[in-house]
């Protein structure tokens, strides 16, 4: 869902946010302060034209199209641990889909973005043990 009040590419989260259907704006919204809560130092980017949030490396990201929400976990392996918790929203690769009407539980969001987190955190020390 590109916002049609957007002539550039956004810059920041916010201007992505921008001119958004208020019920899109506010899933993202709701997603993006679970996401800062659990990692406040993490760096807020646009990367590949999505809000992406970034802790040793990307870490999630998220984005508004025509007929759905996702949530990018950027771990095939990682969303498979998941399998069960998410038979309710399609998914595939490392992307979860959602409605704005229907976000994703919270607590979801939570584990995997606290695993994701790991993964970012072990993969930067085996690289600084190196």
């Amino acid at each position: 869902m590109k916002n049609s009040s957007q002539t550039a590419a956004p810059k920041t989260i916010d201007d992505y946010l921008v001119g958004l259907p208020e019920p899109v704006q506010i899933a993202l919204e709701n997603l993006r302060e679970t996401i800062k809560e659990l990692v406040p130092n993490a760096e807020e980017v646009i990367h590949y034209q999505i809000p992406t949030f970034k802790f040793h490396g990307p870490l999630v990201g998220f984005a508004a199209f025509k007929n759905h929400c996702s949530f990018f976990v950027m771990s095939t392996t990682l969303l498979d641990s998941f399998e069960e918790e998410l038979k309710e929203f399609p998914h595939s690769g490392g992307t979860i889909h959602f409605q704005p009407e229907k976000p994703l539980p919270a607590e979801l969001v939570e584990k995997m973005v606290l695993a994701r987190m790991k993964m970012n955190e072990d993969k930067a020390n085996a690289k600084k043990n190196k």
